[in-house]
């Protein structure tokens, strides 16, 4: 099946929760879209995900926090991040003024 769309559809609209569009998903791969209005991980969260994740910003702006590094890497349209397997990580701010879109590729 042919499928399409428009990554930004939708992405000014403000919403209390982080909005996550599964766009593709196989069994080894997974892509995401996903839009942020000022959101960020709870206190004391770390994700350990059991897989690899590609992550590029789209629009707004970002913090994303390691456990194993020593400073926050801040993120503007077009940085992107490889996060292998267990990479113990956060995300310590978006943008609270505009949308914050980004695309994860999850890969096993």
């Amino acid at each position: 099946m042919i499928t399409s769309g428009n990554l930004f559809a939708g992405s000014e609209t403000r919403r209390a929760e982080e909005v996550i569009a599964t766009l593709l998903a196989t069994p080894d791969l997974k892509i995401e879209r996903i839009v942020s209005h000022g959101q960020a991980s709870p206190p004391g969260f770390w994700y350990d995900q059991a897989w690899g994740e590609w992550v590029v910003l789209l629009s707004g702006t970002a913090t994303l926090r390691f456990e194993r590094e020593p400073a926050a890497r801040e993120l503007r349209p077009g940085d992107f991040v490889h996060i292998p397997a267990h990479a113990r990580h956060r995300v310590e701010a978006t943008d609270p003024d505009r949308a914050t879109v980004w695309l994860a590729v999850h890969h096993r």
